[in-house]
């Protein structure tokens, strides 16, 4: 891009810290602020990236991705389901509300009815499994999966029995409208680690069924477990095209994730902010050097260098503390990411407590690291471009009228 002599003299302008120190400082404090920005940003987009990640797996590990109206459809249409791209499997789906009641209190739980198989084929919870295994929810067994925190607080432990309200089963009697209700046995205990392991129970979808006084065929949707659950609108789209209504994950948990998202949007901004400004102190160190420099620059005009050439001598300046901060700042930015678990526990600092004591969820996308690396160049560019054309204007008669 640059010519090799506009490169040379380019240098030997941003490496001299003769002559003026105070130039010399802002050159060096710029490039000090690009990459301590930078480093910055790379460290804590790595981590909301992390605990976005960790939501992922933790919240829709659990909740189902795509629930599908399929009453009255053909065998046909259910099964083409799974061979729909993003998605890896769908089963048989039963959820509905209600109560568990132990000896110790009542709390008030979503019911998700399973074809164990699958589910402990692609969910999160066969990973997590303190006692027990999914496939113990064996049809007619009546048995149930609770969370870890649920467990806690009805004091329910493994084998135990409690009582299962529903009020979708409920059948009139004499003294009103009574809930169905069956005493079901504890055959497993999951720890997922999210809010919804206080919510959400497993039971067998034949058992589910049963309690709710029906049978699977006339009740039962379809839930799609997908790749990946941020790609859900292509799959709601391709369900719309066919006729068939659906309900996703986002309806439950979309604000969540959106305020996850924003808080990570935001933090961005406000890093990117403190390059920027990092970024234009180039444009007062460079000012302040086409100052000084006007005789310098006027003697290169008066022996044939070319006014393009004395830009990018100057532009070359700027580029060089752009790119020496940028460089260092994504060197240490990959470096503290890579230690800042190892850090905080050097430290002994208290953030960790809040992710279990395993540490912090982190997770680089290179792509993001990239186009960061190429924003901090481009502000350093942009920046570098007016103290250049300020140059590029210097009159060599007048510059060397006094000297």
């Amino acid at each position: 891009m640059f010519h090799s002599v506009s490169a040379f003299i380019g240098l030997r302008y941003a490496k001299s810290s003769k002559g003026n120190h105070f130039i010399a400082f802002i050159n060096a404090f710029s490039a000090i602020g690009i990459a301590l920005g930078l480093m910055s940003l790379i460290t804590v987009l790595s981590v909301m990236n992390g605990f976005e990640g960790d939501l992922k797996d933790r919240i829709l590990g659990i909740a189902p991705h795509v629930v599908v109206d399929t009453q009255g459809e053909s065998e046909q249409i259910i099964s083409s389901l799974s061979q729909l791209p993003g998605v890896i499997a769908a089963s048989d789906f039963i959820e509905s509300e209600g109560v568990v009641q132990s000896s110790r209190s009542l709390e008030g739980v979503m019911i998700q009815g399973i074809e164990p198989q699958t589910t402990d084929a692609h969910s999160i919870i066969a990973e997590n499994m303190m006692m027990g295994q999914i496939n113990d929810l064996t049809p007619g067994s009546y048995g149930i999966i609770v969370g870890r925190a649920l467990s806690t607080r009805l004091d329910l432990r493994l084998g135990e029995q409690t009582r299962i309200l529903s009020a979708q089963g409920s059948v009139f009697g004499p003294f009103g409208q009574m809930p169905s209700q069956r005493l079901f046995t504890v055959v497993g205990i999951y720890d997922v680690g999210s809010e919804l392991d206080s919510k959400v129970i497993l039971m067998n979808i034949n058992d589910s069924a049963k309690l709710m006084r029906n049978k699977v065929s006339r009740i039962a949707q379809t839930r799609l477990f997908l790749q990946d659950p941020f790609e859900y609108k292509s799959v709601v789209d391709t369900l719309s095209e066919m006729g068939l209504s659906s309900d996703d994950w986002r309806t439950r948990q979309g604000p969540l994730f959106d305020a996850v998202k924003m808080e990570k949007n935001m933090m961005a901004l406000m890093l990117v902010l403190i390059i920027a400004v990092a970024a234009f102190n180039i444009v007062s160190a460079l000012v302040m050097v086409v100052t000084e420099k006007k005789g310098d620059i006027a003697i290169l005009l008066t022996q044939g260098l070319s006014r393009s050439r004395v830009m990018q001598v100057f532009l070359f300046n700027g580029l060089y503390n752009g790119i020496k901060g940028t460089l260092f700042g994504a060197a240490g930015g990959l470096l503290l990411v890579s230690q800042l678990n190892n850090l905080l526990s050097l430290f002994d600092l208290p953030i960790m407590a809040a992710t279990g004591g395993v540490g912090l969820p982190i997770e680089m996308h290179w792509h993001q690291i990239v186009l960061l690396i190429l924003f901090s160049l481009l502000l350093c560019f942009a920046a570098s471009i007016y103290p250049a054309y300020r140059a590029v204007k210097v009159d060599p008669a007048s510059a060397l009228k006094y000297e």
